[in-house]
């Protein structure tokens, strides 16, 4: 079975060497999208053993997470994990992300930052966050905790079923939308 690591990644030249290279330790393919950073964080990534596709440009997250998919679809990954640069999320919890897929009992695990002991979040960002599930839980009628989280597992299904258009933070609800449409298990 190919995991494969996708990372978006703008200007983390501070992060992006020790999570590449604690994420190789237990994963072969770890695909880094550089969206037009102005420092090394290609050159760091790319010498830690990701496969670096950076754009010319800062195009936005949603930019980065769909060149992300289109290189694990060309590289035929059987599941995708989004894991952010930033160094929030935790390396230890990829196999929790990975469980409901390889028991074939979800398409789609989202990492929420509100279940179990949560990171603390500034009170604006809670509530912008909270709000925004809140209307993807109505648009989708799902129960999902936090719709905007980076931290995401995908099936090779979703991965050929599911062309993202949007180019910034909204990419996280779109695909959410498609894939309650498709009605892919969430």
């Amino acid at each position: 079975m190919k995991i494969v690591i996708g990372i978006p990644a703008f200007n983390e030249e501070k992060n992006i060497g020790s999570i590449v290279a604690k994420l190789k330790q237990k994963f072969e393919q770890v695909i880094v999208c550089d969206d037009g950073s102005e420092d090394l964080t290609s050159t760091i990534a790319s010498s830690m053993g990701a496969h670096v596709v950076k754009h010319e440009k800062n195009m936005g997250y949603g930019s980065a997470i769909k060149t992300i998919f289109n290189e694990a679809k060309k590289i035929e990954s059987d599941i995708l994990v989004t894991f952010d640069a930033d160094g929030q999320h935790k390396i230890s919890e990829i196999d929790l992300m990975l469980k409901p897929i390889l028991e074939n009992v979800s398409d789609i695990v989202i990492g929420s930052r509100f279940l179990g002991k949560t990171k603390e979040l500034p009170t604006y960002r809670k509530i912008g966050i909270k709000t925004i599930t809140s209307l993807t839980n109505v648009m989708t009628g799902s129960k999902i905790t936090d719709s905007q989280s980076g931290f995401r597992a995908y099936t090779k299904k979703v991965l050929n079923e599911i062309s993202p258009t949007e180019s910034g933070m909204g990419i996280s609800t779109e695909i959410l939308i498609k894939a309650s449409k498709k009605e892919f298990r969430i």
